[in-house]
């Protein structure tokens, strides 16, 4: 399953696929970008995201939780990786970096049972398998590189995690904690 039937990936090589099939953004963060940014105009969907709830955060949803979504379920896979086009997307140059700076990303579920989702309609954790793996850290592992060697081998078997995740946490592991960053967020 890739995602909701409504919906499409302009680039799939970087987007989407079964790792990234819906995006969970929390609204709880809005208020804070509008305010930080001076836009009043940025609402629930303004970043590109399928789901969007309150009370949900990187901080309390962790890798590898299981959600059942209307009648769907929907697994924790990795947290959003920032890039330029989310800058173009919002017309806000540093926004990728922000949003990496802040811990304010997001995360992504692959599908494990496909099923039928509302605007509305319910969501409820299932299933908790790593509880010390929250989004926020693991995200911020993968993002700044900095995490030690030791952790990054027990990321990089993390029932749960992206395939793409799992292996850059492999490099780390290995010491390689190696990245185009500044590409990534737009900068030259």
């Amino acid at each position: 399953m890739l995602g909701l039937t409504v919906d499409q990936q302009a680039d799939l090589e970087v987007h989407g696929g079964p790792d990234k099939a819906l995006h969970h953004y929390p609204a709880d963060h809005y208020a804070a970008w509008r305010t930080e940014l001076g836009r009043e105009d940025l609402l629930p969907g303004s970043y590109g995201e399928n789901l969007s709830t309150n009370g949900l955060t990187e901080k309390t949803v962790c890798i590898g939780d299981v959600f059942r979504v209307g009648t769907a379920e929907v697994q924790v896979s990795q947290g959003r990786q920032p890039c330029w086009k989310l800058n173009a997307h919002v017309g806000e140059t540093k926004l990728a970096h922000l949003f990496q700076k802040t811990g304010r990303t997001g995360w992504y579920y692959r599908v494990l049972l496909p099923g039928e989702v509302a605007a509305g309609g319910s969501l409820s954790l299932i299933e908790r398998l790593h509880p010390d793996w929250s989004v926020e850290r693991v995200t911020a592992a993968r993002l700044t590189r900095e995490v030690r060697p030791e952790e990054a081998a027990i990321l990089a078997r993390l029932s749960g995690m992206a395939e793409r995740w799992r292996k850059a946490f492999e490099k780390m592991a290995d010491g390689d904690a190696t990245e185009d960053t500044r590409s990534r967020l737009g900068h030259s």
